[in-house]
């Protein structure tokens, strides 16, 4: 019983965890019970994506809002972005994500926003991920 709880709280932290994934594109992934985050970064074009994806979906709005809480508070809104075909995945596409990238690694809480549809994601344990993630440097013979 005692190993089965151990395991399974081992499982939950790991799923929770931001990680970083270095390659062409570089990585940064986070998944929470109401949404999936990835980042990825591609430093020949150079090209930044964020995808959030819900299992319930999304609700099409004109315009998309990340805020960031805690010691480098700021918000941010787009009508740049784009759903796939079944609502699903949210994707916003830039060649620069500086404050993104200032929000995820330096405040405790992100809350994105798409209509009536507001989540927050942690930011806890992200710093440090966030910070490799911004380093992305294309390797020689890539």
């Amino acid at each position: 019983m005692h190993r089965f709880l151990f395991m399974a709280l081992c499982f939950a932290n790991a799923a929770e965890a931001w990680e970083f994934t270095p390659g062409l594109p570089c990585r940064l992934t986070h998944e929470t019970e109401d949404v999936a985050v990835e980042l990825t970064y591609d430093p020949t074009q150079p090209l930044y994506t964020i995808a959030l994806t819900r299992r319930d979906g999304w609700m099409n709005a004109p315009l998309f809002a990340m805020q960031f809480e805690g010691g480098n508070a700021l918000a941010i809104s787009t009508d740049r972005h784009v759903l796939d075909e079944r609502g699903t995945r949210l994707t916003v596409t830039d060649r620069g994500f500086g404050n993104v990238l200032n929000g995820l690694q330096f405040n405790q809480r992100a809350r994105v926003v798409l209509g009536n549809t507001s989540i927050d994601i942690p930011l806890a344990g992200a710093a440090e991920p966030v910070d490799r993630f911004r380093r992305c440097e294309v390797s020689a013979g890539a």
